[in-house]
């Protein structure tokens, strides 16, 4: 495994600041969210050119510095057609930049069901939600399917992908091999499996291993019926069962630290490494 983390952990900065972080800290990967991560380029709708993803692709290949996953988290499922619509516009300015930029894949979550931006979670698991994140996911494979560029999605247990069965369901509705997944355990574990991890990981790899393309890693505790993220390797995630999965199935798959901070990366990139080693 490749172990990196998500850009924007370490704050907004100029693209030049940007570089200069990753590579004092020696991170070899990133989940690159453009407007997050850096402020001195505008990369709203309209903004695109090959020139500009070319100039960052060069910035972070001379820091060596790769980019598995473009990050352009969206909300899919509001109901509002004109709301909708500009969401889907976003992601596909970024599957614009995914080529030039040589970002592995193109990643969302699949969202809440958003009402004038207030989450309606009671309708995020109705069939009218998935079918709705269906239907605008079709078009973003359209999209990506045309441009030759590979959508990560990344399902989340409060979001219109909650579990492995409807992930499943999902891709085999989309028929796209454009179409791959993000896997965060800890996105799938809440207080009603946190004690059937190792059944978890495997669920997955059984239903779609062939489809996880990239991981994201954090560590959390449960507290009564909610979920709290803490530091990697104090709280509850059983990283020896997912290791040992990825070491069967997926040696050499990128590994991005979420939530991660400047400070801590060396000591979770070092713990990862090391559980990962000793198996």
């Amino acid at each position: 495994m490749i172990v990196g983390m998500r850009g924007h952990d370490l704050g907004k900065m100029p693209l030049d600041d940007f570089v200069k972080k990753l590579e004092e800290l020696g991170v070899p990967e990133i989940q690159l969210a453009l407007n997050k991560a850096i402020s001195d380029y505008d990369f709203s709708v309209g903004h695109f050119s090959p020139g500009l993803a070319r100039f960052i692709r060069g910035k972070l290949t001379q820091a060596g510095v790769h980019v598995p996953v473009l990050g352009s988290y969206i909300e899919p499922v509001i109901p509002d057609d004109a709301m909708r619509q500009a969401e889907i516009n976003r992601f596909i300015e970024n599957i614009k930049y995914a080529k030039y930029i040589g970002a592995d894949m193109v990643g969302t979550e699949t969202g809440h069901f958003n009402i004038h931006g207030r989450h309606n979670i009671g309708l995020t698991r109705t069939e009218s939600a998935y079918q709705l994140l269906c239907k605008t996911m079709a078009e973003l494979i359209e999209a990506a399917e045309s441009l030759g560029v590979i959508i990560g999605i990344e399902g989340v247990t409060v979001h219109t992908l909650y579990c492995p069965e409807i992930i499943k369901r999902f891709l085999d509705d989309m028929a796209s091999q454009n179409v791959c997944v993000i896997f965060d355990p800890v996105n799938l574990i809440d207080h009603t499996n946190v004690n059937r991890q190792e059944e978890l990981i495997e669920d997955v790899f059984t239903m779609y291993g062939d489809r996880v393309a990239a991981m994201h890693v954090k560590d959390f505790v449960i507290e009564g019926e909610k979920k709290r993220e803490v530091p990697i390797g104090e709280g509850m995630m059983n990283f020896a069962a997912l290791m040992k999965r990825l070491k069967q199935s997926k040696p050499k798959i990128s590994m991005l630290i979420e939530g991660g901070k400047a400070e801590t990366f060396v000591r979770d990139k070092e713990f990862l490494e090391k559980v990962y080693k000793n198996l």
